[in-house]
């Protein structure tokens, strides 16, 4: 965006969208549903950039020896694109059709609430294989320092409605947190089953949600259209 002449500090509305950014709008009406996902790569400048890479760095730090590289990327798309969604019902029925939601806070939410769920699985602190498990103490100081940070970040966010000049896409945040416990809840049991039961859990998890996501926006759709004869 910066290479095409977009100011690096306050990107205009219309920058926001030509690259992506979510708007209702754009959206349901003129069927572009793809801006769930790309919103997600799209950002307020380069210290709302700065800010998320960095917490995105740090909980995929955590997360991808839980959920793998590719885990991390689907878990990532899945949960922004949920945090997106339920951005867009919500401003459709709110009438706000001229807000325009962009950044990949939803998606760092919804690898924050995958991993407070897969840290509290016990079994991560048994050996298995040669290796050595995660003393359980230090289980329980990463899934708490987790904790805070979402707990801190959404009570910020939600501060945001009291006042002041920054806009926080709270719903987004939300929402992409929720879909990441959602998902973490099927994966807990097979995490220590052995990689390929993992793997496959992950893949139909993975896939399921995919297929909730697009039944969701299909309602949407017809929420707004009515059905098709």
């Amino acid at each position: 965006m910066v290479k095409s002449g977009v100011n690096w500090q306050n990107p205009s509305v219309g920058a926001l969208m030509h690259f992506g950014g979510n708007n209702v709008l754009q959206v349901v009406y003129l069927h572009q549903w793809w801006r769930i996902i790309s919103a997600t790569f799209v950002h307020v400048g380069l210290l709302h950039l700065a800010g998320n890479m960095w917490c995105l760095w740090n909980l995929g730090l955590l997360g991808e020896p839980l959920l793998g590289f590719f885990g991390v990327i689907s878990v990532y798309l899945l949960t922004g694109a949920a945090g997106n969604l339920l951005s867009t019902i919500w401003n459709l029925f709110a009438r706000d059709l001229i807000q325009v939601g962009a950044g990949a806070s939803g998606a760092v939410f919804g690898i924050a609430g995958i991993l407070i769920v897969l840290l509290s699985n016990r079994k991560l602190a048994e050996p298995r294989m040669g290796r050595p498990g995660i003393p359980w103490g230090e289980l329980v100081a990463l899934r708490k320092s987790v904790i805070q940070f979402a707990v801190l970040n959404l009570f910020i966010g939600f501060a945001t409605i009291l006042g002041g000049p920054i806009r926080v896409d709270n719903t987004a945040h939300f929402g992409g947190f929720v879909c990441g416990l959602a998902m973490g809840v099927p994966l807990l049991p097979r995490m220590t089953s052995g990689r390929e039961k993992y793997l496959r859990r992950q893949k139909i998890v993975f896939a399921a949600f995919a297929l909730l996501l697009a039944l969701f926006a299909r309602w949407i759709s017809v929420l707004v259209f009515g059905p098709k004869r």
